[in-house]
């Protein structure tokens, strides 16, 4: 099986020319979660209207509507804001050119709700209908989380809303201890969203979440709180949860997955054994193994799905497979469509 790895102007600019590199390697991402092609490619509903809802706990930026939009400061409570993307050039020299000023960019931030109402005015916008839900992870500003949440929805061809979830990360490789009290500090917020959103699923939508790396601290002890608050019915709206090399103590991620319940069954892990991020988090943990990097069996044998990217990465870093991939993603697409009963 001959992959190429996509490159992305994130991926570019950390990895340098070794991000274009074309991989050949063979095996398949585990036990039937890969499987079979998902069938002709059809265009992303971003690609055609591009636009994407976001609840953020940044800080709005002065003056407001201009970049960055959004800080690296914790804000009050709850924030809310349409976001206007551009959609890359399909067309060949805009594919070549891509390579280096990048593929999807920021076009215009209208509006912004802050306060009570931002997470009602996300789940009005999304009208009922499938929501796939990005959470970042860490060392991530405004703009490049915004641009990782389209080039998913985009890269899997999502048909319904893309949206994103993004706290105040400082965005800078030595603030690790800042980032997860941010992220931990966000799991209010995360949660009034997640609540707002399965009330107004009437229709049937369903909220599907991809979290990456510490994301998925946030996005776990979130599910956590949720379920411990508003029972097992609680979590009936949630689809897929994919969590992308999730960067979480093993013993936390044991603790948090065993207080889901059966809803951990809703919870596919893509881990890799050789990433470099995860084994500095871990140096920074004390040595503790992190979540995405352990072993298949260890992490089946909690009950969830896992698809083991080990083989599919031969970059430096190897921690963001799941944008760059598009056999990685194939497994976040099939996580869907098994959510939604495809």
């Amino acid at each position: 099986m001959t992959l190429t790895a996509a490159p992305t102007r994130r991926g570019f600019a950390r990895l340098g020319l070794s991000a274009l590199a074309s991989l050949a390697l063979g095996g398949c991402l585990g036990d039937g979660l890969l499987g079979e092609a998902a069938g002709p490619e059809k265009q992303s509903a971003l690609d055609v209207s591009p636009l994407l809802l976001v609840a953020t706990t940044r800080r709005p930026a002065e003056p407001a509507g201009r970049p960055p939009y959004f800080t690296d400061q914790r804000g009050r409570g709850l924030a809310f804001a349409p976001v206007r993307l551009a959609a890359p050039d399909r067309s060949l020299i805009g594919k070549v050119s891509s390579v280096v000023t990048g593929d999807w960019r920021i076009a215009a931030v209208p509006r912004v709700v802050t306060g009570p109402e931002a997470a009602t005015a996300f789940a009005e916008a999304a009208l009922g209908r499938d929501v796939l839900l990005y959470v970042h992870g860490y060392r991530e500003s405004f703009e490049t989380a915004a641009i990782s949440a389209a080039q998913l929805s985009d890269g899997i061809r999502f048909r319904g809303v893309s949206g994103l979830f993004t706290w105040p990360s400082a965005g800078k490789t030595f603030d690790y201890g800042y980032d997860r009290e941010s992220a931990l500090w966000s799991r209010d917020a995360f949660e009034d969203l997640l609540r707002a959103l399965a009330a107004s699923q009437t229709s049937g939508g369903r909220i599907h979440i991809v979290a990456h790396s510490m994301g998925t601290l946030l996005t776990l002890e979130t599910l956590r709180m949720l379920r411990a608050d508003a029972g097992e019915a609680a979590l009936d709206k949630i689809g897929a949860v994919v969590l992308a090399a999730p960067d979480i103590d093993i013993d936390l991620f044991t603790n948090g997955i065993e207080r889901l319940g059966t809803a951990a069954q809703k919870i596919t892990v893509i881990s890799s054994t050789n990433d470099r991020a995860l084994e500095l988090s871990s140096t920074i943990a004390g040595g503790v193994l992190r979540a995405g990097a352990a072993d298949r069996s260890r992490l089946e044998a909690l009950g969830v799905r896992v698809a083991d990217a080990s083989d599919y990465g031969s970059g430096l870093i190897n921690h963001d497979l799941f944008l760059s991939n598009v056999e990685v993603q194939q497994v976040i697409k099939r996580a869907v469509a098994r959510a939604d009963g495809r």
